[in-house]
């Protein structure tokens, strides 16, 4: 439909989207309730699906944005001088793009367990970085150092172990050439 603000002169193009969700506790139905979501723009030609699937791929990036001010604290700079800020929010983009490299470089070797694989390398790609940091960076971990070789020893498990594990073998084959 077409919509004009009060105080605009020009009109623009209103998709609305109504949704129906069920209302449960439990197994035991409530009632049906509607959800209106509604998306204002100036592109005509597009049809309705495109321009909603187009608004849910911005907020990908709107909660890739909201990451970096929150979840690796980019913007948020405690120093007293621009240099200094601007080397912090550097260094905070650098680990929010090691979680990235870390995730684009776990294997997913053909078998058994690809789609697992696949899926652990989608999730981690879209994890929030306060539950990577959690997860996978701090873990205790025991260094033993023997005659001729370092043994690391994890503490503690979660289910992000056997990506870590399968990561860190990635990377030592990767160093090797």
């Amino acid at each position: 439909m077409e919509y004009q603000p009060g105080k605009c002169g020009k009109s623009y193009r209103m998709i609305i989207c109504r949704k129906l969700i069920d209302v449960e506790i439990g197994q035991d139905k409530l009632w049906d309730e509607y959800r209106y979501f509604f998306y204002i723009t100036n592109d005509r030609v597009s049809s309705a699906e495109q321009i909603v699937f187009c608004a849910n791929d911005r907020c990908d990036q709107e909660n890739l944005i909201e990451q970096h001010k929150n979840g690796v604290r980019a913007m948020r700079n405690p120093l007293d001088n621009l240099h200094s800020n601007w080397a912090y929010m550097v260094m905070a983009s650098l680990a929010w793009t090691l979680k990235a490299w870390c995730a684009l470089m776990l294997p997913a070797p053909p078998g058994r367990w690809r789609e697992r694989y696949e899926t652990e390398r989608k999730a981690l790609l879209k994890m929030e970085f306060k539950r990577f940091t959690n997860s996978l960076i701090h873990l205790p971990c025991q260094i033993v150092q023997t005659g001729r070789r370092i043994v690391y020893r994890l503490l503690s498990w979660n289910p992000w172990v056997s990506a870590l594990l399968r990561l860190s073998s990635a990377m030592r084959l990767a160093m090797r050439y």
